[in-house]
C-alpha cells in the first residue's frame, strides 16, 4: 500500500513516561527505511494505561490498536505489516472494540485520544463548539437552568449541585463576576484532569466560556498544579489557538460577549485544592483556608462573585448544553446523574480511565474493568475519594458508585480516584499515613487540623507499639471527633475518615498485628 499513512502515538505525559516519544521516533525511522510516508499525530491517551504506549494506525476499517509498544518492538511491527493493519501479538483490533473501552459511556472523554489536541478544526469536526453555540442562543438564566436540570454535581468533595452554585453567582450583587477552574488535582490515584487538559484542552476552554456566558463574566482563571508542566504548556497553546479562531477574546464566535482565560500555576500545596485556599493563592497570598461565610459564590476571587468548579465538573457542561439537560439526566442513578470519570490505580492489573454512568458497582470497576490486582492476590481494601477517603473492605465491592450510597457507607466518591490494595497491605500504616499527610499538608490556620494531625500520628504510633492500647484507642477516637467537628475545612474534617474506617474494618492492623511503627 502506498500513500500517506496516519499513525497515532499518544503525547500524553503517562504515555511519554513509558517511551512514547522514542516509539514515535522509531516509527519515523522504520517507515523511512521502507519508503513509507507517515503522518504521526500525538494524540491524547485513550485511557487504557496498561496498554501504553498504544499506537493506532488509521485504516479504511477504522483505527487499529497495537500495544504496549516498546521502541524495540517497532521494527518487528513494521516488518509484520502494522502500517497496513497487519497481525501481530501486540495487535488488539479496532481500538473502539477493545472490551475495556467499548463498555464505557464516554461523554466528557469522548474526544480524548480520538483527536489531535491542538487542532481546532479537529475539535469542531468531532462535536466541539456545539455547546457554546447553543449557549449563545440562550439567556444566562436559561443556561443556568440547563445545568441545574441536568442534575450535574461537583465532581469532587461533597458533590454540591453545580446549577445552584451558578445561580447564586448570577444573582449575587456586583457588576463583575469571575469563573475559576480548580485544576489542582492532588488526590492520590487521580489523573483525569491532566489527561483531559493534555488530550482535549479546547473542551475546558469551551466549558469556561459557557460558564462566563451563564453569569455574565468576562474573565476566567485556571489554577493548575505545578506538577503538570506539560498540561500547562498544552492549555496555553490551546488558549492561543482559541483566540485565533474567535472562541476567546472581545467577541466570542462573533457575538457581543467577551471572554478570556488566564492560566496560573500553583506552588505544590495540597490545601490549594480547597476552593478558598486556591483563591488566596490566585490573589498572590499564601494558600490558607478562608472562613466562610461569605461563600466564593458571593465574594470570591478579588471579592467578586465567582464560579469555582473543578475540571471534570466544567468539562461536563458543553455536552449538557449540546445534547440537552434531559439526555444527560437520563444517565446515572438517584441524585447522581450523568457520567463520572473513574480513575483506577494502585495494585490493579488494568489501570486507567473508565467513564461510565453512575450506578456501576465498585466491584464492576476494580474487577470488571480493572481485572483485579496486579499481583494476582486477593483484594483487601479499596480507597476512594483521595487520601482523605475511607478504606473499604472487599466485602463492599457490591457498593454502587453514587454519592448517596457512598455517604451511607461513611465514604465519599470525591474526584473519582480508586486505589486498590491486596492482602499484603498493612492497614495500620495506611491509617498513620492519613494523619501524617494532614500534618504535612495542613495550612495551619485552625488548631484541630494543625495540632490534631501531629497528635494523631503520635497516638497511632503508641497503639502500634502496644503502649496503653485501650486508652490510646479511646483517645484516637476522641481526637478524630474533635478534628471532624472543629476543623475549618475538609482537610482536617476528613482526615479522620480513613483512620476511622481502618478502626472499623481493619482494627487488628492498627493495634500492631502486622508490627512496625513507621
Amino acid at each position: 500500500m502506498s500513500g500517506l499513512t496516519t499513525v497515532f502515538v499518544p503525547g500524553d505525559a503517562a504515555a511519554r513516561s513509558v517511551g512514547a516519544d522514542a516509539v514515535a521516533q522509531r516509527l519515523e525511522t522504520e517507515a523511512g527505511r521502507i519508503g513509507r510516508q507517515l503522518r504521526i499525530v500525538r494524540n491524547g491517551s485513550r485511557g487504557m494505561l496498561f496498554l501504553e504506549p498504544l499506537v493506532e494506525v488509521a485504516t479504511e476499517a477504522g483505527r487499529l490498536a497495537y500495544g504496549p509498544v516498546a521502541p524495540e518492538d517497532v521494527a518487528g511491527l513494521v516488518e509484520a505489516g502494522m502500517l497496513d493493519g497487519g497481525e501481530h501479538p501486540l495487535a488488539h483490533g479496532l481500538t473502539e472494540q477493545i472490551d475495556y473501552f467499548a463498555r464505557q459511556t464516554r461523554l466528557t472523554f469522548a474526544r480524548v485520544g480520538l483527536t489531535d489536541p491542538l487542532s481546532f478544526d479537529d475539535y469542531e469536526a468531532n462535536g466541539g463548539l456545539a455547546g457554546v453555540r447553543k449557549a449563545l442562543e440562550l439567556t444566562p438564566e436559561a443556561i443556568v437552568a440547563e445545568v441545574t436540570d441536568s442534575g450535574l454535581r461537583g465532581r469532587g468533595g461533597a458533590g454540591f449541585p453545580a446549577g445552584i452554585k451558578w445561580r447564586t453567582v448570577l444573582g449575587a450583587p456586583g457588576k463583575e463576576r469571575l469563573v475559576c477552574c480548580n485544576a489542582d488535582e492532588g488526590d492520590s490515584g487521580t489523573f483525569a484532569d491532566r489527561m483531559l487538559i493534555e488530550g482535549d484542552p479546547f473542551l475546558l476552554i469551551e466549558a469556561m466560556v459557557i460558564a462566563g456566558l451563564a453569569v455574565a463574566a468576562t474573565e476566567g482563571y485556571v489554577y493548575l498544579r505545578s506538577e503538570y508542566p506539560q498540561a500547562a504548556a498544552m492549555l496555553r497553546a490551546a488558549i492561543h489557538l482559541a483566540h485565533e479562531h474567535g472562541l476567546l477574546g472581545a467577541s466570542v464566535l462573533g457575538s457581543d460577549h467577551a471572554f478570556d482565560i488566564f492560566v496560573r500555576v500553583g506552588a505544590g500545596s495540597y490545601i490549594c485544592g480547597e476552593e478558598t485556599a486556591m483563591l488566596e493563592s490566585l490573589e498572590g497570598r499564601r494558600g490558607v483556608v478562608r472562613a466562610k461565610p461569605p461563600l466564593p459564590a458571593i465574594a470570591g476571587l478579588f471579592g467578586c462573585p465567582t464560579i469555582v468548579n473543578n475540571v471534570l465538573t466544567l468539562a461536563a457542561v458543553p455536552e449538557i448544553l449540546a445534547g440537552g439537560a434531559a439526555a444527560y439526566a437520563d444517565l446515572g442513578t438517584g441524585r447522581s446523574r450523568g457520567t463520572q470519570v473513574f480513575q483506577l490505580a494502585g495494585n490493579i492489573r488494568c489501570g486507567g480511565i473508565v467513564e461510565t454512568a453512575f450506578g456501576v458497582t465498585l466491584g464492576g470497576l476494580v474487577e470488571g474493568f480493572g481485572g483485579g490486582t496486579a499481583s494476582g492476590r486477593p483484594i483487601r481494601a479499596i480507597q476512594a475519594g483521595g487520601p482523605l477517603g475511607s478504606y473499604l473492605p472487599a466485602s463492599e465491592l457490591g457498593l454502587e458508585m453514587d454519592y448517596e450510597a457512598f455517604s451511607g457507607a461513611d465514604a465519599m466518591l470525591g474526584h473519582g480516584g480508586i486505589v486498590v490494595f491486596d492482602d499484603t497491605v498493612d492497614m495500620g500504616l495506611q491509617a498513620r499515613f492519613a494523619m501524617e499527610f494532614c500534618a504535612i499538608e495542613s495550612c495551619g490556620k485552625c488548631t484541630p487540623c494543625r495540632v490534631g494531625a501531629v497528635r494523631g500520628v503520635e497516638v497511632i504510633d503508641k497503639i502500634r507499639a502496644g503502649i496503653e492500647v485501650e486508652a490510646n484507642l479511646e483517645l484516637l477516637e476522641d481526637l478524630c471527633e474533635t478534628m471532624t467537628d472543629g476543623s475549618l475545612c475538609a482537610m482536617g474534617g476528613l482526615t479522620p475518615q480513613p483512620v476511622l474506617s481502618v478502626l472499623q474494618h481493619f482494627g487488628g492492623d492498627l493495634v500492631g498485628a502486622r508490627g512496625g511503627t513507621n
